[in-house]
Formats: structure tokens, sequence, C-alpha cells
């Protein structure tokens, strides 16, 4: 027999697991053994023998090998073993860097997989998915993408939309009841749940029973990546430019060859030094360094709790200029107290902690029970909810809270409603004794109502709804008045608007409690009766801000960041959280829903600018906030978490999910994951960002100044008819010495001062805007001018020409000028601004690329090889003072500005 035509027990007894219990973590990790990691099989990552023989595709590299074997050919054997050398050590360099970015990428995609909940050892708990087993019992919630293939054992409305798999556009209805024909197609498996597929409605429950390749999704070979893998906006534009930089420094070098044939050069030698100056002026390793720069940045986010799934946000980052945040859990704690209790008769109010809480009215001390109104409230709270109470042997769930004494595993709102029922002696368990739930419509945001269908031991049918206040009056025509039903009037619908706006005034968030009775025959769903109910009253929760919120919030506005609310809380209470965390200037305003709705897409883009706070909103309007925004030229930052946020993270420059409480559908549609909810970590991100973006123009800064500097020194001497300041060999050792680990060195750069204190960069920034194109220029010029200037004084300064130890010192003067001039690559100001000791991985690179040039210059052995001699302290002061010149004299002037 097939899965779906097995009933329930025939299933736990053939996958020997316990509905109530599930696995425990032995046998779990047993049939994790056996059956492998949950998950399809991947392309193959490249062998690292593979990637590092692709080191020696590039061109210019194949270029230098030529080299290598004409120099066999007229004997040079030993610059032919060195240039090889060369071209080893500079493979080895490149395979390390592409490494690291592989594994950068491939942890990041592990970081980003889906979790699921399973039941082990009778607790509910969050794994990843790659963890989960054939036997697991599986919980399925709005929003959740489902790893594997389930075979259902409980339903509540449940819809899955199974698109990728059955190519059906519209959700498909489960039921848990078996099927008996067993070729029957996957799109009418009505109790089954596929791999691959997304809960569109409701929630269910499941035993697993198969697991990655052998799922239905792993039978057809069809990959689905979580996280895409793409070339930023910024390594594209690099891409163009290393091609532009590839011709320029053909026709330089070819220059550079042509004059010295004409005046005489040896050929060899000149074929020699017009290959190893191309090499050399190319920065064949930049989209290496770039690449790593962004994967070392993201590894950095993911210590900030901010976790990156499309790389491309990570220079996007830099650009936001909006942020568009939700305010229960973001901004505030998640961490609900119900603080107020209100009747058509009284008002309460609750203090305490854990189970130990004094309820008190008129401001003296009282039991709940005592008031009919009151334990009504509360006992409809409990029934109508979904969160679960654990008082011992608490286990880890990504929604577990904790309250004193207790611990609430279920949604923030939901765990406050019954941990104020428990604080008045009304349990979970004693309910569900005294009533059967029969039906279910799950809380949606844009019905902002959740509705149940209880059944008491005698027979008796119950409606109960909770939801908001302004939706649930509109659904009620009676009231609950000291134990009685009475008529809903004017005066009381009046009273009733009134309390939820001074109780939203004081930063309270209201959920209202409904029911009705229904008659005992006939067959009903939980849609139909949400009419002629009666209105019991409202529990008043309090959700205190995140301390570290109002100071991020003011550093965002040094950065030229406006923050805007989006809520579907009352108006008054968006209103009072804003004003308490200060993001709401004497100028701002408060828009609606209802207000929002009466505009037109033109009136809202005129509207938005000085627009700080959206409450009463739903998801649907968030897509809207979010277009007008961007029509203003605005790069905006979004959160969501349901399902429903979906269309308005994809239409945000950089969306935002929650990693404790959203959806994967919201975690999938978004670039960006918070795993602590805060925030501070999107402030955190945006830093990183700007950081990143600035530490790769430092070193496009160092090597282009670099190359620039090598081509000149060589196109200069010989445009004056001098002899060559350098040979082929330097050329690539400076090459080898400077360009890879300094540069490395800056990727990790830590993020100046005033990072967030300038306004964000307009994404359509070109890479040497601000200057950079003639800071390349300039400090390039300089560096070639002080080289050769260093090789003619030598020459002839000293009365005795002699050629090596002139190219000796030209050849130490630019590594100098090149290795202090990194220094000044590290802010956009003047060297001067930042202490040299910051970045110890630099000065580590700088001290590494300085023992190798002094070993080129003073082992006996070298000399010959590299074509050096030993320096003089005559000498090392000449070298050391035209080296400083380009750095100290543009790092004085940058200063003075």
């Amino acid at each position: 027999m097939k899965w779906h035509q097995i009933d329930p027990y025939a299933l736990y007894k053939s996958l020997n697991t316990d509905i109530g219990t599930g696995l425990d973590e032995r046998e779990a990790g047993r049939r994790l053994q056996k059956h492998g990691p949950n998950q399809l099989l991947e392309e193959t990552r490249t062998p690292w023998p593979i990637l590092f023989l692709e080191q020696f595709k590039d061109f210019m590299v194949l270029i230098l090998l030529v080299a290598t074997f004409i120099s066999g050919l007229l004997g040079e054997y030993i610059d032919a073993l060195v240039i090889i050398g060369i071209v080893i050590v500079n493979a080895l360099l490149g395979f390390a860097q592409e490494r690291k970015a592989e594994r950068s990428l491939h942890a990041l995609k592990e970081l980003s997989a889906p979790e699921v909940t399973v039941l082990r050892a009778g607790k509910w708990q969050s794994i990843p998915s790659t963890e989960a087993v054939p036997g697991d019992v599986i919980q399925l919630d709005n929003g959740d993408r489902i790893s594997a293939d389930v075979r259902l054992v409980e339903t509540m409305r449940l819809a899955i939309e199974e698109s990728s798999l059955t190519g059906e556009s519209l959700p498909s209805e489960k039921d848990a009841l078996a099927l008996a024909d067993d070729s029957i197609p996957l799109a009418d498996q009505h109790n089954m749940a596929f791999a691959g597929t997304m809960v569109s409605r409701g929630r269910g429950k499941g035993v697993i029973v198969e697991t990655g390749m052998k799922t239905e999704m792993g039978k057809i070979a069809h990959l689905l990546q979580s996280t895409e893998t793409m070339m930023t906006p910024l390594q594209r534009r690099l891409d163009q430019l290393g091609k532009i930089l590839i011709i320029g420094a053909l026709l330089l070098t070819a220059l550079v060859v042509f004059l010295g044939i004409i005046q005489g050069q040896p050929m060899y030698q000149m074929f020699l030094a017009g290959v190893s100056l191309a090499v050399a002026a190319i920065p064949e390793g930049l989209p290496a360094i770039v690449t790593v720069a962004l994967a070392l940045g993201v590894q950095r986010m993911i210590r900030h709790k901010a976790i990156v799934r499309r790389l491309p946000a990570v220079e996007t980052l830099g650009c936001a200029s909006v942020i568009c945040s939700d305010k229960t859990g973001t901004l505030t704690r998640n961490d609900m107290t119900v603080t107020k209790l209100w009747t058509f008769a009284e008002e309460w109010d609750v203090a305490g902690e854990g189970l130990d809480a004094t309820f008190s009215r008129a401001q003296k001390a009282s039991s709940p029970t005592e008031s009919k109104d009151v334990h009504a409230l509360l006992y409809n709270g409990l029934l109508c909810n979904n969160a679960e109470m654990i008082r011992e042997d608490m286990s880890r769930h990504s929604q577990l809270q904790k309250h004193g004494d207790v611990e609430l595993n279920g949604e923030p709102t939901e765990s406050a409603l019954l941990l104020a029922a428990a604080r008045a002696g009304l349990f979970p368990e004693e309910a569900e004794q005294t009533y059967k739930r029969l039906d279910e419509v799950p809380f949606d945001s844009s019905r902002k109502r959740m509705t149940v269908i209880v059944k008491d031991r005698h027979g008796h049918r119950y409606v109960v709804t909770k939801g908001a206040p302004d939706v649930l009056i509109s659904k009620c025509t009676s009231a609950r008045v000291n134990g009685e039903t009475r008529p809903l009037t004017e005066a009381m619908i009046a009273d009733w608007n009134q309390t939820v706006s001074r109780m939203a005034k004081q930063a309270l968030r209201t959920i209202a409690i409904a029911v009705k009775p229904l008659p005992g025959s006939g067959s009903y769903q939980a849609t139909d009766v949400e009419n002629e109910m009666t209105l019991i009253g409202l529990q008043a929760m309090m959700d205190p801000p995140r301390s570290d919120v109002k100071e991020a919030i003011e550093q965002c506005r040094e950065a030229g960041i406006k923050t805007v609310m989006i809520t579907g809380d009352h108006v008054e209470t968006a209103r009072a959280v804003a004003l308490d965390l200060n993001m709401l200037p004497t100028h701002g305003e408060v828009m609606s829903g209802q207000q929002l709705d009466a505009l037109d897409d033109h009136e809202l883009q005129a509207l938005i600018g000085k627009t700080y706070v959206f409450a009463r909103v739903s998801p649907e309007h968030k897509l809207r906030i979010v277009k007008a925004i961007q029509q203003n030229g605005h790069v905006v930052a979004m959160t969501g978490d349901g399902v429903n946020d979906a269309p308005a993270l994809k239409a945000a420059d950089i969306g935002v999910a929650m990693g404790k409480t959203g959806t994967d559908v919201a975690k999938e549609a978004s670039a960006l994951v918070l795993a602590d909810d805060k925030f501070s970590t999107i402030k955190a991100a945006i830093e990183e960002g700007r950081n990143i973006y600035d530490n790769i123009r430092k070193f496009i800064r160092y090597m282009l100044a670099s190359n620039v500097g090598e081509i000149l020194v060589m196109l200069f001497a010989l445009l004056l008819g001098l002899p060559l300041p350098l040979v082929a060999i330097q050329i690539l050792w400076i090459n080898l010495v400077t360009d890879g680990l300094p540069a490395m060195a800056l990727g990790v750069d830590r993020a100046e001062s005033d990072v967030m204190k300038r306004a964000p960069r307009d994404p359509r920034e070109g890479v040497f805007a601000r200057g950079l194109g003639s800071k390349v220029m300039t400090r390039g010029l300089l560096i070639g001018l002080v080289s050769l200037a260093a090789f003619v004084i030598t020459l002839y300064g000293t009365g005795i020409p002699e050629l090596t130890h002139a190219q000796t010192v030209a050849f130490t003067t630019l590594v100098m000028a090149q290795l202090i001039h990194v220094f000044d690559c590290r802010s956009e100001y003047s060297v001067f601004h930042r202490s040299p000791f910051s970045n110890k991985p630099l000065l580590l690179a700088v001290l590494s690329s300085v023992i190798l040039m002094l070993a080129v210059i003073y082992v006996p052995m070298l000399q010959p090889i590299f074509y050096t001699t030993a320096l003089y302290v005559n000498d090392w002061l000449l070298i050391l003072a035209l080296a400083a010149l380009p750095t100290v004299a543009l790092g004085w002037s940058g200063l003075r500005k």
C-alpha cells in the first residue's frame, strides 16, 4: 500500500512512531544516519585540485607561461624558474581567495535554510529541515515551506500551494482521510503534503514518510535553491571595468615595449618586461578580492544576527534611505503582558510576574472569579487560543517566552491571553477537558480576527472570536453586562470606542472577545457564524519598546535614514509608541489604513514624505506604501513576517524578514533575515553594508594606483631615454608582494567614525565617484615619479653609475611607496585620520611584504635571480624619504581640508 492509502493508526505502526510523543533523540539520530540528511542532491562543488588548476586558465597567466617557455628555449633557465615560481604562488593566492569565497557562500546558504517544527520526546521544537527523518511528527502552520513528504493526520482548514510540483495554480484543500485508489495523481492526494510546497492557509499535523531524494520532488530531480548566488551590480561594473583596463594596460605595455626596442634595448628583455608589466598592471585579482570582501562582510553581519540571503543586498544596504519597520516585535519586545481587563460593567488592573499576579478593581485587590463577565472574558480568551503553557522540563522552540515561573510556546498575543487566564486559575488542560474544538478559522491579518467553534460535554456548541475591537464590534448585536446579555446600544458603542482610544493612547494593545451559542442541530462552519455575536469585553496588553531602539533610530536619523512605523494596531497606540521612541517629529503625520484607502497613488506620493507612522494597515497597504516611497526616489528597506507581506518584501529594495516569528514565505521573499527580530540589527546591517562598500573602494584605489605607478615609472624612463628602472622579474615580484596580502587586509578594515553620519549613497553612483578616480591617478603618478627619481638620483647622483644598484633602489622605493600608500587608502580624507595600528591584519600583511622584499635584496642566493644588490644606510634614507612623500604630502593636504 502507498502512504495515502494507509489510515493514521497503521501509519504510526508502520513508521514505529507515536503521535503523542514523536521520536526520541536517539531514535531520530539513528534514522538520520540510516536515511541521510533531508536534502536534494546539490550541484557538485568544484574539487579543490580542479579549482587550483583553473587559476592557470587566465589569459595573462598563459602569456607568462609562454614567456617561461621562451626563456627556457633561450637558455635563461633561472628566469624561467622564477617566472614559473611566481605564477604558482599567484595561483595559490587566487585559489585561496576563491576557496574562501566559495566556503563563505556555502555557509550562507546553510544559514538561510528553513527550519521545521517537530515533536521529539513529547516536546515541540524547531530543528533544521535537513535533520528531519521519517517518523517525525511535524506541525504545519500558515506560511511554512514543507521540506519532506508528509502523511497528514490532523487538519484545520489546511490548504497547500503545490504549483511547484503539480502545476496547479490554486491551493489544494487538505484532509486526513485515507484514499482507496493506489494510482491517484499527486494533485488529488488530499491527505499528503509534499516537499517543496507551501502552506497557504490553516494548520495541520502529520508524520514525515519520505525525506531527501526519496520525496516526490526528489524523484523528479527538481532542485529548489533557497539562496540565490548572483553577481552584485558593483561586481558587474567591475567586470566591465576590468575589460577596459585590460585593453588600456595592453596598449600602454605595447607602447613601452615599442619605445624600448627603438632605443636599442634587447628584444628578449623588452618582451619579458612587457609581459611582466601587463601582468602587473591588470588587476586580475580584483573580482576575487571583491567577492571575498562581500563574503567577509556577510560573516560580520551574521555576528550581528543579520543573515544575508542574496549577495546584492550587501551593496544595496549602503544605499538605504528609508526603513519601513513593523512595530510589534521589531520596535517593541513582542513580550505581551495583559495589564487591563475591561467589560461593560467594570475595569480591572493586572500586575505581577509569572503566575503570581494581583487583580484589582477600583484600586482594591480582588479575585477575577468574583466577576462573571471577567471570568467569561478570560475563559473565552483561553478557548480561542493555540498557545501552549509549559511549567517544567522546558523545550526549546523558536517562539518560547519566559514569564517568571512559566514558559509559553506560541504567538505572543495568544501567549499573553493564556497567561492572563492562568493567573486567574484557568488553565488550558482543564478547558480542553471541558470543550472540544470542532472548527477554526486561523487569524489572518486581512480579517484581523480568529474564530473557533467548540462543543461542551453536554453537546452545546459555541462560537468564540477574538480580534481587533473595531472589527468585532461590527459583528455583534449584543453585549454581556453583569452576567446578562443585553442589546448593544449607541451609548455602549460610544463607551467601547472611547475605551479603546483611551487605552491606545497609553500604548496598550487591545484584543476584543465575542461569543455566540449555536443551535444543537445543523452543520456550521466558523466563517458562516461570525455575526449577531455577543461582545464580552477587552483584554489590554503592554508591549514595551526595545531598550536599544531609540538610540538606533537616532543613529539612522544622523545617517540620513528615515524610519517609518507600519502596524496593524490602533492609530493612538502607534502614535504613543512612536512618540516614546522619538521617531515622530513635530511636523510628522500619522496615517490610518482607512485614510490611505481614500487616497489615489499621486495623492499618497505627495503626502508620504511627511508621514512617519501608518496604523491599522493591512499587508496589501504595505505594497502601496513601498511603491510610493520608491517613486519619491528613496531606497527602501521593508520588514515583514507573514505570508501576505511577501509582495511588499519583494517590491522593496531590501526585503527584511523576521527570523523568529517570520514565515518561510516571508523569508524566501526577503534579501535579509533578522535572527533576533531587532530593529537595531537593521541599523547594524546598514552600517556594515556601508563599510563593505567603503572597503571595496579602498582596495580598488590601492590596487589601481599601484598599477598606474608601475606603468608610469617604466614609461617615463623610456620617454626620457633612460635605462630600464626595473627588470621583468622585479615587476612580477612587486605584483606578488604588494597587490595580494595588503589588498585582502583592507577588506576587513573597520568602519570610519563617520560611516553613519553621511547621507545614503546614490545607488547609481559610479565606482570612481567622490574623487576616487582623481585619487588613483594622482597617487599613481606620484608613486611613479618618486620611484623614477630614486632611480635617477642613484644612477647619476653618486658619480659611479651602477645599473643593478639603481634598479634595486627603484624597486625598493616602488614597493615601499605602495606599502605606505595602503595606509592612506584607509580613509576618504587623510592618512592622519586613522591610527595605523587599528587594522592588525593589515600591519601583518605589510610586515610580511617588507620581509619578502628584504629577502630578495639581502639573501645572497636570491640576488642574482632578482637582479638586486645589498643597499646601504644612505640608500634607505633616500628610499624612505621619497616613498613617504606622496602619502605624507597628500595626507597633509587632506587634513587641512
